[in-house]
């Protein structure tokens, strides 16, 4: 008889310390993880003049696709007026070696836009654009510390003579591609949607 008072006794005392620790488990939740907030690093000035540049760029591009030499030029002498705009203050404010970076990388950006405009066979155009796009991609959007909407990384693989790659920068993940675009000598337009997005830049902003 006492062992089995006994029994009941242990099996009440465990059933207790069960029930107390259930109502402490379920009276204290795990509070949900809030994601981190995007804080941004530049002023509104300083995104904005970055918006022109590469406003002028898309402008640019979409000359090129529609095979259009002046209007090409036009967009890319105001890419390089643009660069200009960028306030590199704030840049220098935050680590002098970054300020010094872009500066180069800008004059460098300006050198090819100069020369794109300076050609006459849009081929060759088309090569200064290759280059300013590989300059800004990721270059020149590490270095600042890009904060606009996402970009998109563009390559055609047969850009050139049909086996020269070439990338270029779309504020889209569609390929309207800028290499052969719709008046090509040879495609026509059968091209204009050749290439593949080879990579992105996501903000947050």
């Amino acid at each position: 008889m006492k062992k089995m008072i006994a029994f009941i006794v242990l099996i009440l005392a465990a059933f207790s310390i069960y029930w107390f620790l259930l109502r402490t488990k379920d009276s204290n939740p795990q509070e949900v993880k809030q994601a981190p907030i995007s804080v941004k690093t530049h002023s509104d000035s300083f995104n904005l003049a970055v918006k022109n540049v590469l406003d002028a760029y898309y402008n640019m591009k979409d000359a090129f696709v529609e095979a259009d030499i002046v209007q090409a030029k036009l967009y890319a002498a105001q890419f390089a007026n643009q660069l200009d705009s960028i306030p590199l203050v704030e840049l220098e404010k935050d680590k002098k070696a970054i300020y010094e970076t872009v500066k180069l990388n800008i004059a460098d950006l300006q050198a090819n836009a100069t020369s794109l405009v300076a050609q006459t066979d849009i081929t060759e155009m088309r090569y200064d654009f290759r280059t300013i796009s590989d300059m800004l991609y990721p270059g020149f959007f590490k270095t600042i510390n890009y904060e606009g909407p996402t970009v998109y990384l563009q390559n055609c693989p047969m850009a050139f003579d049909g086996d020269k790659d070439a990338n270029w920068i779309s504020n889209s993940n569609e390929i309207v591609n800028p290499y052969l675009g719709k008046k090509d000598p040879k495609y026509k337009a059968g091209m204009l949607n050749c290439g593949e997005v080879k990579d992105s830049l996501v903000t947050g902003f």
